[in-house]
C-alpha cells in the first residue's frame, strides 16, 4: 500500500553509523608471559627441577669431615615439547553490503576479525598458565570471598599465602613485577571487601594501563573474562611463561572490485609454561 504525507514510514531516518549496544572485550594477557620469536614448527626447552641438592642420607652438605670424599648432587631436567599452532580467522564483506549499509561493516569486520584470534591467544595463555601452576592455595569452604558470613572472608591473608608459596620456592615476588590474574566477579568481590580497600598495600591504578586497574600486597591487579570463574592465578611476570612467536598478529583485507572485501586476521605462535613453580593457583574464590 503507498504512503501519504504524514504516515511513519515517509519520516526522515537517521543511522548512527557507530556499532552500539556492546562492549568490546580488552586483551591483556600476553604481558604476563615473555615473548620470545621462534622460526621452527616444534619449541623445546629443559625444565630443570626446582628441589635444592642435598648430600643425603649421612652424607650432609655441612660437616664435610678432613679428607673424606663430598657429597654427590645431580641436577635433572625434563625436556618439554610443544607445537607451533596457527589462529586464524576469516570474514566477507560484499560490495553491496560495502556500499549501501547503515553502518561501517568494513572497519567492524576488520575490529571482531582482529580480536577474535586476540582473544584465542589470550585464553589459551591463561589456560596454559593454569593448568601448569606448580602450587596453589585452597580456600576453606565457608571463608570464600563471596561468603555468606562476611566476616570470614579474608582475600589479604589468601593473597600472602599465594605469595609464601612462591617464596619457598625461592621466588622473590616483591622484587620481580608480579600479578594476580581475576574473573570480573571475583574483583568485584575484592573491591567490595573492607578488608581489602582498606589494606595500607591497596592502591587503585590513577590510569589503566595494559588491563592493570590496581595493586594489593605488591601485586599488580588484572580482570578478564578469560580467568576461570572460582579461581585466581598469582604469577611472576615473564618467569611463569613464555610465549613463542613465529608470527605476530597481522590483520589484511582482500579486495575484489565490485564483488566482496575479505578481511583476514591471523597468528602463530605457542604459549609455555617454563616454570610452573612460579604460579599459584587460588581456588574456591566463590561459594
Amino acid at each position: 500500500m503507498a504512503d501519504a504525507t504524514g504516515q511513519a514510514d515517509l519520516r526522515a531516518e537517521h543511522f548512527e553509523r557507530m556499532v552500539k549496544g556492546f562492549a568490546l572485550q580488552a586483551f591483556k594477557l600476553k604481558q604476563v608471559v615473555m615473548i620470545s620469536p621462534s622460526s621452527a614448527w616444534t619449541e623445546t626447552y629443559y625444565r630443570e627441577t626446582a628441589t635444592e641438592l642435598t648430600g643425603g642420607t649421612g652424607s650432609a652438605v655441612r660437616g664435610v669431615p678432613r679428607l673424606a670424599a663430598f657429597p654427590y648432587g645431580e641436577v635433572t631436567w625434563t625436556k618439554v615439547q610443544a607445537l607451533i599452532e596457527k589462529y586464524g580467522m576469516e570474514g566477507v564483506v560484499s560490495w553491496e553490503d560495502q556500499m549501501t549499509n547503515n553502518i561501517d561493516v568494513i572497519a567492524r569486520t576488520l575490529l571482531r576479525v582482529g580480536r577474535s584470534v586476540a582473544n584465542a591467544v589470550d585464553a589459551q595463555i591463561y589456560s596454559v598458565l593454569e593448568a601448569a601452576a606448580g602450587n596453589s592455595v585452597a580456600i576453606t569452604a565457608g571463608n570464600e570471598w563471596d561468603s555468606a558470613t562476611v566476616a570470614n572472608r579474608d582475600p589479604i591473608q589468601n593473597l600472602l599465602d599465594a605469595k609464601r608459596e612462591l617464596h619457598i620456592d625461592n621466588f622473590d615476588p616483591d622484587a620481580n613485577l608480579t600479578y594476580i590474574l581475576l574473573s570480573p566477579k571475583d574483583y568485584a568481590n575484592l573491591i567490595g571487601n573492607t578488608k581489602f580497600v582498606n589494606s595500607p598495600t591497596f592502591r587503585a591504578a590513577d590510569v589503566i594501563a595494559k588491563g592493570v586497574v590496581g595493586e594489593v600486597v605488591g601485586l599488580k591487579i588484572i580482570v578478564s573474562n578469560v580467568v576461570t570463574t572460582d579461581k585466581a592465578l598469582v604469577c611472576i611476570a615473564r618467569e611463569c611463561g613464555t610465549w613463542k612467536q613465529a608470527s605476530p598478529l597481522r590483520v589484511v583485507s582482500d579486495v575484489d572490485p565490485g564483488i566482496k572485501t575479505t578481511i583476514r586476521a591471523y597468528e602463530m605462535g605457542v604459549c609455555q609454561a617454563t616454570t610452573p613453580n612460579a604460579i599459584v593457583t587460588i581456588t574456591n574464590t566463590q561459594a
